[in-house]
């Protein structure tokens, strides 16, 4: 299908082939994200709990093998140690990017009203000094990890958590959705 923007001013035609774009969204934690946000999602299921093992890094898929190697690379371009892999947190980030895509949200807060806290909770975190996440969706993106890890250093909130000297541990999850899309949940923690 093509489709013709004219300009009057000029009098010039141009032509563009419709195409299928990747796209990619990211939301880190912070105060002002209130409500969820609604994505396309082919599925509708209630809740989704992946209990069980927590994944160490030799576990964990290309995806979030790739953010974690990123975002370690970005802290050391800037002068800081790296993040060492937290099991724990990867179960919950894995859950956290699979509820986003099966119940059709993007938001570091559940439909149910479940922030990060709460979710830490649920996995049998309850003591730490501090926590944080960053969340990212794309889609047709070849290399996702890399490219949620690229975006995040683009902005400042997200930055801010990858480079943040008080943070110890960090993890990935992701969830592929049917259609494609890339859900990703980094969570950073210091116990």
């Amino acid at each position: 299908m093509i489709v013709l923007v004219c300009s009057a001013l000029c009098g010039v035609a141009e032509g563009q082939s419709v195409e299928t774009r990747p796209v990619a969204r990211l939301i880190s934690s912070t105060p002002a994200v209130t409500r969820p946000r609604r994505v396309a999602s082919e599925t509708t299921e209630a809740s989704i709990a992946s209990p069980g093992k927590s994944p160490n890094i030799e576990d964990a898929n290309p995806i979030e093998k790739r953010a974690f190697e990123q975002t370690n690379a970005e802290r050391a371009k800037s002068g800081f140690p790296p993040l060492i892999w937290d099991p724990d947190l990867c179960r919950m980030a894995r859950t956290n990017s699979e509820n986003m895509a099966r119940l059709g949200y993007f938001s570091h807060e559940t439909p149910q009203g479940e922030k990060l806290r709460d979710r830490a909770r649920a996995v049998g975190i309850t003591r730490y000094t501090v926590i944080g996440e960053n969340i990212a969706y794309n889609f047709g993106y070849e290399d996702p990890g890399a490219f949620a890890v690229e975006r995040w250093m683009l902005s400042p909130g997200h930055r801010a958590n990858i480079l943040y000297a008080g943070f110890k541990a960090m993890a990935v999850g992701s969830f592929v959705a049917a259609d494609g899309s890339v859900f990703i949940t980094q969570t950073f923690i210091t116990r």
